[in-house]
């Protein structure tokens, strides 16, 4: 007689103690970046010097974006996890001796614009290792899922760091603030070291040979055996080039940096100068970023709840095309609950394409090139928004509101509507 063994069913994500350790810890670094940024930007505008100021905000994200595809080779060639425990580790040492520092001495220019360089550089490690991450701990059935998770968490932390922080600094001024960031990277560090990588889902190929099921220590170990260990340049190539011969990566890299393009610099600088020109004030401005998170995490949730859409792929390039005209709307909608509503609807459709999107990148990437893929989609992200507001603000400046709008809007469709035109995204499915 034949005995036919049974596949276990997948474990949900919030079920799943790995799934919610790494939810834990990804939620602690994020509440502890939105509170050291609130503390960077009191600490510089304590030195007196506007210009010195905006050196500092703007300083971490250069060597974030030059270092930002290395930090994927990294996370390849290590492991997603080592390079996460590595980088929070990292920047707890790096907030907690800047608050030791300004307890000694008032915060400088210099000090200041130093530890942003080092922080950003080390950000440029964090965040592609902790997106390749999740694919490391979880079956391929459950990635969506995590997606939403990690959309909530994201929303939550933003909600929940900027009070604090605003906290923390009215109570003890940025020394107070930077320790709580540093205990928040603490925090994350016994989470993430209590993760177990799971088995890679498929052949990892190095060299055109099949690694197999193997966790990240003994691919590592036996590509050293097998092989020449190639430099890490010549891994950065590698993985260039299997993102643009990939059927689905090399089209899913096209609608996000199209839709990050278009869609980055209204959110942000646009509706700054858009709010001062309708009379609006912060306050109608705090209504319309409320609608647009309130609509991000309305589109998480149901991820994170339904754990797959059918005809993903499709979906994904529609809901950017929905979000694309409510963008486009923003701008000529005289009063704030009409905006607010409207840029819920925004943040509904876009917020369910990233998180269909991030779902499909983890999916569909061979585990071997995870992080390089990670880094090339972060890339876009966090390297076209400091790019794009002079632009923004130029044409503002020169051509009013309502046109970059519809331009911008015009831009994000384009990457709705380029994504249309690829048969395999088209047919893009999530594993069931």
């Amino acid at each position: 007689m034949t005995v036919t063994a049974v596949e276990a069913p997948e474990r949900p994500a919030h079920r799943d103690p790995d799934v919610l350790r790494w939810l834990g810890a990804y939620t602690a670094s994020m509440v502890g970046d939105s509170i050291y940024f609130m503390a960077l930007a009191w600490a510089a505008a304590r030195t007196g010097s506007a210009s010195g100021t905006g050196l500092v905000l703007a300083a971490g994200s250069i060597p974030r974006a030059l270092l930002m595809l290395g930090g994927g080779v990294l996370a390849d060639r290590l492991g997603p996890r080592r390079v996460v425990i590595g980088s929070d580790a990292a920047r707890a040492v790096l907030v907690l001796g800047l608050a030791a520092v300004l307890v000694l001495t008032a915060p400088t220019v210099g000090v200041l614009v130093a530890v942003a360089l080092l922080f950003g550089a080390v950000d440029a490690l964090f965040l592609p290792a902790v997106g390749a991450l999740p694919a490391r701990i979880s079956p391929p059935g459950q990635l969506a899922r995590i997606q939403g998770l990690r959309g909530l968490a994201a929303r939550g932390a933003s909600i929940v760091g900027a009070p604090l922080g605003g906290v923390a600094v009215a109570a003890g001024g940025p020394v107070l603030a930077f320790a709580t960031a540093g205990a928040l990277f603490v925090l994350s560090l016994p989470l993430l070291l209590g993760l177990r990588i799971r088995p890679s889902a498929g052949p990892v190929r190095h060299g055109g040979k099949a690694a197999g099921d193997h966790d990240e220590r003994t691919v590592t170990e036996e590509r050293t055996v097998t092989e020449e260990r190639p430099t890490a340049r010549q891994d950065l190539v590698d993985g260039l080039r299997y993102i643009r011969r990939h059927p689905l990566l090399g089209p899913l890299m096209i609608v996000i940096g199209l839709s990050e393009l278009g869609f980055v610099g209204p959110l942000n600088l646009g509706l700054i100068l858009l709010s001062e020109q309708r009379g609006w004030g912060a306050a109608g401005m705090g209504w319309i970023v409320a609608g647009f998170a309130s609509g991000a995490a309305g589109a998480a949730l149901l991820i994170a709840v339904r754990g797959r859409v059918p005809r993903a792929g499709l979906v994904m390039c529609l809901t950017v095309l929905v979000g694309a005209t409510g963008i486009a709307a923003v701008a000529q909608i005289p009063s704030v609950p009409l905006a607010a509503a409207t840029a819920a609807v925004v943040g509904l459709f876009i917020g369910l394409a990233g998180a269909l999107c991030g779902a499909l990148v983890q999916t569909v990437a061979d585990p071997a090139y995870l992080g390089r893929v990670t880094s090339v989609s972060t890339l876009f992200t966090y390297a076209l928004i400091p790019l794009s507001y002079p632009a923004t603000g130029a044409a503002i400046g020169l051509w009013g509101t309502g046109p970059v709008y519809a331009v911008s809007a015009a831009v994000c469709a384009a990457g709705g509507a380029v994504g249309l035109t690829f048969t395999a995204l088209r047919r893009a499915e999530l594993p069931r």
